[in-house]
Parts: structure tokens; sequence; C-alpha cells
């Protein structure tokens, strides 16, 4: 049944993108991915993941197009779960805060997201509790909230809480109503240039020469870019200095990767990074859609000053949230949207075995970047996906009344998908690329780069 489900997904993303469907006549039978849940996991991933192969391999020459790909299935769920195999120097990091999780409210449960100290701050100053508070004082001072109030009141004050409800299959229907990759419409024609570029770095990929500014942050947006760089693309991830990030989230998708940081309230930062979206073929953006607007930054705003660029937006609830201006995680989403009652058990909420929302989104992404610039579909100008169209596509796929159903890999079993990089003053382990090629399964180029430590400039 997964080699069925996930090659009917690629063939619809495939069909979004304008693409000869005779070029899934290239995939070997697709595997199963060890991601036991009651939803079929296993079939979004392994389907996105081979819709990013599938786009990689368009520009390979004639006799490639005629080789057929093959794909790892557990190392495709090693990519997915690569939280689990991350360590830094030697070290695996914290990856929740103790304000992050399900919580049961006076009527309900609410999904909290208190990773970043900012959206700590708040939740703390909603509920009243004192910073370090222990985890029965923080139950205790949900379980005096209703759900809905207590979401409403943190996401006004700029923090991230949602109420866990069940599935609406009404909802989901009109979401499936929109591609799950959005290119945009007639009239917003790409002229693409980076074909024009020589290659200054040998990279022999299918996107050698492309020049891609990464605006994202979390997993979604630097899987989707690190994918690019995979591919042969120059990406410079860009963060400001005045937002936190984890320097372990960071290195977990950032190799092959460059990284710099760009205060764009300054004047000069902002000269600095205008000039460097001047000359880039792809801006790749993670934020929020209201967020992006209010910098200039919004696909629109950025392809009326450089018709040259293809805009890739990725966010969290879609462009039809209210304004663009609701804040989401993977874990969010998964929680408002029924994923999290479906995978519960004994009326608590549960969780996926990934953060699969945002694993899946990332390497469509990455499909139908590559797609348009390199393959034979359309051609537009524009890129839009979003975790919550995901999901519904997720909610739509066979599922099971069995909790664990399959398989969960050993270490044994992991230990081949793992990586290792040597950086300055320590070592990262992270996972390998789950993009096959031509000849088999791909490898990272290059180490991930701590965070902000390159020139603000192309290569």
């Amino acid at each position: 049944m997964s080699d069925e489900v996930a090659r009917e997904l690629v063939g619809r993303v495939w069909a979004e993108l304008g693409r000869d469907l005779g070029e899934l006549e290239r995939l070997d039978r697709l595997p199963e991915a060890p991601l036991p849940a009651r939803l079929d996991v296993s079939s979004l991933a392994v389907g996105s993941v081979t819709a990013a192969s599938l786009a990689g391999a368009s520009g390979d020459g004639d006799r490639a197009r005629r080789t057929r790909l093959r794909l790892d299935g557990d190392r495709i769920a090693v990519a997915f779960t690569s939280d689990r195999d991350l360590l830094v120097d030697g070290r695996a990091p914290d990856v929740w805060s103790p304000l992050s999780g399900f919580w049961r409210t006076a009527d309900g449960w609410v999904r909290t997201h208190g990773n970043y100290p900012h959206h700590a701050a708040v939740l703390q100053r909603v509920l009243g509790i004192a910073d370090g508070a222990a985890r029965d004082r923080i139950a205790e001072a949900m379980l005096a909230r209703s759900a809905g109030e207590l979401a409403a009141e943190v996401v006004a004050a700029g923090g991230l809480c949602v109420v866990v409800r069940a599935e609406d299959p009404a909802a989901d229907a009109a979401w499936r109503s929109h591609p799950i990759v959005d290119v945009g419409s007639g009239g917003d024609d790409l002229a693409v240039r980076a074909g024009r570029r020589e290659a200054s770095r040998g990279r022999d990929g299918p996107l050698d020469g492309v020049r891609v500014l990464d605006l994202t942050r979390v997993i979604a947006g630097p899987v989707a870019t690190r994918t690019l760089a995979l591919l042969g693309a120059d990406v410079l991830r860009v963060d400001s200095p005045r937002l936190p990030e984890f320097e372990w989230q960071h290195l977990d998708t950032g190799a092959g990767k460059r990284s710099s940081l760009l205060d764009l309230d300054t004047r000069t930062d902002r000269a600095r990074f205008d000039a460097l979206v001047g000359d880039a073929d792809v801006v790749v953006t993670g934020y929020r859609p209201a967020a992006m607007a209010r910098l200039g930054l919004d696909a629109h705003a950025l392809r009326a000053r450089h018709p040259h660029l293809l805009v890739a937006s990725l966010s969290a609830w879609g462009d039809r949230a209210e304004a663009g201006e609701e804040r989401g995680f993977d874990s969010l989403v998964q929680a408002a949207s029924g994923i999290a009652v479906i995978e519960g058990d004994d009326g608590a909420p549960g969780t996926l075995p990934a953060q699969a929302l945002d694993h899946a989104t990332g390497y469509l992404l990455a499909a139908a970047v590559t797609s348009q610039l390199v393959g034979g579909g359309r051609r537009t100008g524009r890129v839009a996906l979003s975790l919550r169209r995901t999901a519904a596509e997720l909610l739509a796929l066979p599922r099971t009344n069995v909790r664990t159903p399959g398989r969960e890999l050993s270490d044994a079993e992991r230990a081949p998908h793992r990586r290792s990089f040597d950086l300055a003053g320590g070592t990262v382990r992270t996972t390998a690329p789950a993009v096959a090629g031509v000849g088999g399964p791909l490898e990272w180029t290059a180490p991930p780069h701590p965070l902000g430590i390159d020139p603000p400039q192309w290569w």
C-alpha cells in the first residue's frame, strides 16, 4: 500500500508542477519508511522525498533520464527523525523546553511552544508563574484556565498556544481544494538567468551556479534549502542578530550552506541585504506572511523589484490565516488540525513519530524550486506551501486504528545513515541526506557552518 499511496502523492505534486507524468516511470518500487503511527506518515515522507529526488534528477541528461531512481526507506525515516541522532561535541541537545507540550485545562487540552525565550516569557506572564517554575506548578496554572481563553490570550500577547481539536473533515476538504504546492498563476513569468552564470565551485549538480538566499529557520525551510544545497546551489542563510536561534537546530539542518547575520533595521545591513537579493536567483522565506510584507520581502514586493527572482514562501498556516499574522510550528499544527487527537491514547493527545509536517513540506518546497529552475514544468516565479496544507494531505491518506504498527529502527539500523563533521572547536553528528540521485544516495558536500560565521556575500 505504501508504494501505491506514495506514488499517487508524487503524481499529484508532479501534475501541480506541470510536469510530464511519464517521468514517474523512472521510479523503482517505492519503499516504506519505518515511521509507525495511525496516520500514513510513511507515505507522506517517502512521497515528499521522492518528489525532491525526481526533480533533482531532471537535468541529468538523456541517459540519466532512462535510469530508475531507488530510495532507501530506512534512510528517509532517519532523516525525518534527525533530532534523535544529533550530537554536538558528543552531547545530545535539550530539544524541548519545560513550557512546551500538551497541557490539560479546565475544559480540554492545549499545546504550547515555549522553546524560544521570548515565547516562554509570554507563557509565564499569562499564567502568572515564575521563570523556572516546576512542571507541576505549570500544570496547576494551566488547569485553572479554559483552553480557548488561554490560547487566545497567549496568542494576543505574542506567544504560541493552540487548542487541541478533533479533525474537521470539511475544513480539511477546503484545504485540499488548493494545491499542495502552489506555483501561482499565469502572467507571473520567471525569467531564469541562473543557467547563464558560470558555476563557481564545480559541484556538478543540477543547481550548480544557482544562488539561494535562505530566510528561514526552525525545520521546514532549512530542510528545503539544505536539499537545494545538496543539489548544487550556493545557499546563504541570513538571520537577524536580534532573534534567538538554537545552535544545535541550525547545525542539524545546515549541511552544505553558509550562514550570515544582518540586521535589516540598520541602513548599512539593509543595503548589504538588498545587494544579496539583487544577485540571487531564489529567495526562500519561512516567516509569517504579514511579517514579510512589513519588511517588503513578500513575493509580490520582491518580484516587483527583481522580476528574475523565484520566491518560495513557506508558512505554518498559509496566507489564508488572519492577515498572515498567526505564528506556528509543526507541533501546533498537529494539535490544531486533529492529528494529535488521532495519535493520542486514553483521552490524552499524542504526536507523530517525527516532525513530519516540517520535513515533508521542506522536501516538497525543494522539489518545486528545483522543478521551476531545471525542469520542464510551469515557471511562474512563485512557490508557496504551508504546514497546514500538508496536514490536510496526511489526514486524507489511509490510516489504521493500531497505535504503533510496523517497526521502529534500532540504533544499529540507524548507524549507517549517520554522518559526522569536524567543526572549529568540536564536532557535530547528524544524518545522511534522504534524497537520492541517478547514481544512488547523495551525500553532503560541506559541513554545517556555525550560525553567523560567514560574510554576507556570494561565492
